[in-house]
Formats: structure tokens, sequence, C-alpha cells
């Protein structure tokens, strides 16, 4: 996982925490096994999450049945990393946005919504599935800081089969909800979608030379440079260079 991934996600969390240091951890595993009811019927498993600390405190046993790591295993950063590269902008966009949600919140309402939205995660097979992503806060302090929360991911693979992340904040206790929500922009997809070599292929593209003098300049194989064209085209959903090249310039890219 890239750096730069890590370090915006530290500080979204930061500042989700608004930097308070939480106490111990005094509410009862069993006392979060009885949020579940606020949350789907699947194959899932659960997590207690401590923003200030940035570290997955608890993972339930059936983790290692959903995404075949053992509880004990299931770190931050093995979690993140796990997360598609093309789902991995969409996720911290998110998690922005969720934190912007709850800062604007009174400190009593805090606990009131639950955020969710989907992403793809690999297994330790290497297979990806689409999870179902539910948070709910369960400890706060008096000024409304997140200290610890409550997740559960539920495999939604078979509902969903296309690829668009929906986030939407669902209001419990009477609270209004909130669906479909624009997610703020943290990070844009630039950051993990073309390797180091598609981005140099991309480079020279957009400086309109061929295929052939692409590979002379990088002393590859044509064959190798329509390859990584064919990929460059599947990942930005594009079909010709000049299309590409206005993707490329408005995404940052170039």
């Amino acid at each position: 996982m890239e750096k730069l991934i890590l370090d915006q996600a530290r500080k979204i969390w930061t500042e989700i925490a608004q930097h308070k240091t939480p106490g111990e951890l005094t509410l009862e595993i069993e006392l979060y096994k009885k949020l579940l009811h606020v949350f789907q019927v699947g194959d899932y498993y659960y997590m207690v999450f401590n923003p200030p600390e940035m570290k997955i405190e608890y993972a339930s046993s059936n983790v290692i049945d959903v995404i075949g790591y053992k509880p004990e295993a299931l770190t931050l950063d093995l979690l993140m990393d796990k997360i598609h590269p093309e789902d991995l902008p969409y996720f911290l966009d998110f998690e922005a946005t969720v934190t912007r949600f709850w800062s604007q919140l009174p400190p009593d309402k805090v606990t009131r919504y639950k955020s969710r939205y989907d992403y793809r995660i690999r297994r330790s097979d290497g297979s990806y599935i689409r999870v179902l992503q539910q948070v709910v806060t369960i400890q706060t302090d008096d000024e409304g800081a997140v200290l610890r929360t409550f997740v559960v991911h539920t495999d939604i693979s078979h509902l969903k089969k296309d690829n668009r992340m929906v986030l939407s904040f669902i209001g419990l206790e009477g609270e209004p909800s909130y669906i479909d929500v624009d997610p703020v922009r943290r990070l844009t997809p630039s950051v993990n979608i073309l390797t180091r070599r598609e981005k140099q292929i991309l480079e020279l593209l957009a400086r309109n030379q061929t295929t052939k003098q692409i590979a002379d300049d990088l002393h590859i194989s044509t064959t190798t440079v329509a390859t990584h064209r064919k990929n460059i085209y599947r990942k930005t959903n594009t079909s010709s260079v000049l299309e590409l090249v206005q993707l490329a310039l408005n995404k940052g890219w170039l």
C-alpha cells in the first residue's frame, strides 16, 4: 500500500477523533454483539475500531469465513492493503465525508447514525468479494469526538454486480436518513489506476507517439506496448487516444 494512501487515511481518522485519546475499553464485546440488529443479515464479521490510535481492537472469529484471515491478523494496514486498488481512492473520499458528517452533528447525535457504503476487498485466496461496510459510533466524549466505532462487513457479492459505490447515512432513533450522498474529494482514482509503465506510455501517447516509437523509446516490443495500451483503455474506460488524453488532463494524470 502506498504511503500516500495510509497517510491520508491517518489524517481522516485523526480528524474524526479530534486528536483525543480514548480511555480503556470498558464496554463488553457482548454489548457490541447486541448492536447487530442494526445491520443486514448475511455472511459477515464485525470489528471494534479505535480511530485515535488507528487500530482494530477486536475482530470476530467469522472474519476467517468471510475473507480468510484470522482475527488476530486483521490490522488496519492489512485491511486497507486488501481493498481493490480502483476502490481505495473512493474509500478515502467516503471516509472524509463521514468525518465531515459526524463533525457537523451535535455531540448527543453522533451515536444516532450509521454510515454505510460498499467496496471490493481481496480474500486470502486472491479472489475479490464486495462487502457492505456499516459503522456506528459506540464511544464518544462530551464534545462528540469519535473514540470507538463498531464496524460490520457483510458479503453482498451475490446482491450487487456493478462497481458503483454508494454512501448513505442511516438515521437511528428517529433521526432522518441521507441516501446516496455525494462524497467530498480527498484523492482521485489516479493514485492507483495505472502502473508506472502505463503512466510512461500514457505520457508518450499524449505526445502523439506511435506504438513503434513508444516501443523504441522504452526498449520494449510493440506487442508489449499494445498490451499496455489495451490495459490502459480498459482501466480508464476509454477507447481512443483523444478520449484517454482528455480524461488524463481532467484527472490531473499528465
